[in-house]
């Protein structure tokens, strides 16, 4: 009996009849996962709190044939997490990528707001999500939960005390849950970007401030991209389901370190 060629079969995409929920889903890296992961045949829930532009790029998807649904949701709302999770039927991925950093001040001036909003944000909103839906993760058989950190969360800088603490928490969240669940159904996946070039996160940092943004990427001649970020994600979260990326730390090529950057000028 002759075999069929595995290379002539037709390709089952990784993601076909899985659902993939994706936070902060409205620009830069999650938006960008959230693309990757519809081209790898999932249904991707775009949740952010920009309505227009989850919408928008929802629309996009389906227009190109791919599934997709935007949800506005603020992660730091512990009841709308719960709502939102009760109306989903089911889930097999969760990227926990909303988060973000404000403000550059050493830590005997930052602002205590700044600090809290950055803790409600990358750490008690992955928390709310986690949480919710792991029960529809668990439930799925074969549930991935993955944590979108930092460089930051592995390493402090000065001038990012607060996004440091943040980061190294949700490290930490991760990687508690990570021992917590083993030998149930669900993979906990880290991934930590270094220097990425987004159109938002550093003008963010520095409150719409575009000459300080700039200069976070100053002679350094190619940053990761969104894109780049995306593809590290789509390519953990389709591994085998007996494969787990603990932690996979991306950096460009001109980055060693927090710290450590090369610089053409």
């Amino acid at each position: 009996m002759t075999r069929p060629d595995p290379s002539t079969q037709p390709r089952t995409a990784p993601g076909a009849g899985r659902t993939a929920v994706v936070t902060g889903a409205s620009s830069g890296i999650g938006a960008a996962t959230a693309r990757r992961l519809a081209a790898e045949g999932f249904h991707v829930v775009l949740t952010a709190r920009r309505k227009d532009r989850i919408e928008a790029l929802a629309e996009e998807l389906t227009a190109t044939g791919h599934r997709a649904t935007a949800h506005p949701l603020d992660i730091t709302d512990r009841a709308a997490v719960e709502s939102f999770a009760a109306g989903l039927d089911a889930c097999e991925v969760l990227v926990n990528n909303a988060g973000g950093a404000l403000g550059a001040d050493p830590v005997a001036t930052g602002d205590p707001a700044d600090w809290r909003r950055m803790f409600e944000t990358n750490v008690i909103g992955t928390l709310h999500v986690t949480q919710c839906l792991l029960p529809a993760l668990e439930a799925s058989g074969d549930g991935t939960v993955v944590v979108v950190s930092s460089t930051a969360g592995h390493a402090a800088y000065e001038g990012g005390g607060g996004y440091v603490a943040a980061k190294h928490a949700e490290h930490v969240l991760a990687e508690t849950l990570r021992l917590e669940i083993v030998g149930r159904p669900v993979r906990v996946i880290e991934v930590a970007p270094g220097m990425v070039r987004t159109d938002e996160f550093a003008t963010t940092r520095f409150r719409g401030d575009e000459e300080k943004a700039a200069k976070v990427y100053e002679g350094v001649a190619e940053p990761l991209t969104a894109d780049d970020v995306a593809d590290t994600i789509g390519w953990a979260v389709t591994r085998p389901s007996h494969v787990n990326i603990d932690l996979l730390v991306v950096r460009p090529r001109a980055q060693a370190s927090n710290t450590k950057v090369h610089r053409t000028r």
